[in-house]
């Protein structure tokens, strides 16, 4: 409702300055020119502000039907995506629609992770993550290259194992939320993170 409003006050504001400036009126005479311009500029001052508000109601919106599709959690939105994608196109289609790879920063969000991908895949076993050692060989970071500092590495399996052949993380279902690291070029579905404003 108020995006409503705020393009109804749009589009009467450009019609107002664009009627002032096409219809000279008895009273414009009488205003000097400078304080016309500077009225005008106040004018379009206040479009610009309401095109700014109207942009991000629509990031919002956009944001909103994210979370719609997906599940909010605290102040983030996951949405896991179906399509199998090697880990960098994952990232990159994350990215494209306004997110980043999850990134579990402690238990309580791993788990919430790991949940909601065992709720909305009952076939997929490993979702990619937003953790890698691409850059240095065991120097973990996130898509942001910013330093991890929670890890749930699946230590059974001695995991991480792959060395430089394997630089990207994925969470397992099948082993209750670890994690392992496994080659880029593998196929997975993945999930995407939103942070909620």
């Amino acid at each position: 409702m108020a995006f409503i409003r705020l393009l109804f006050l749009l589009l009467l504001g450009c019609m107002l300055l664009q009627f002032g400036e096409g219809r000279p009126s008895r009273s414009r005479k009488s205003v000097p020119s400078r304080q016309r311009d500077a009225e005008d500029d106040g004018v379009k001052t206040q479009i610009d502000k309401l095109w700014q508000e109207v942009n991000s109601l629509k990031e919002l919106q956009a944001l909103q039907t994210v979370c719609l599709r997906g599940v909010k959690v605290h102040k983030k939105c996951y949405l896991a995506v179906e399509e199998p994608k090697h880990y960098h196109e994952a990232n990159e289609d994350c990215i494209a629609q306004g997110g980043t790879l999850a990134t579990p920063r402690n238990l309580k969000e791993n788990k919430d992770i790991r949940d909601y991908a065992k709720y909305i895949s009952q076939e997929s076993k490993e979702f990619w993550i937003g953790v890698t050692d691409i850059v240095r060989e065991g120097q973990y970071v996130d898509v942001n290259s910013m330093p991890i500092s929670y890890f749930n590495w699946d230590r059974a399996k001695k995991e991480p194992t792959g060395g430089k052949r394997e630089s990207c993380v994925v969470i397992s279902l099948s082993a209750q939320g670890k994690w392992h690291d496994e080659v880029c070029r593998t196929l997975n579905k993945y999930i995407c993170e939103y942070l909620i404003p």
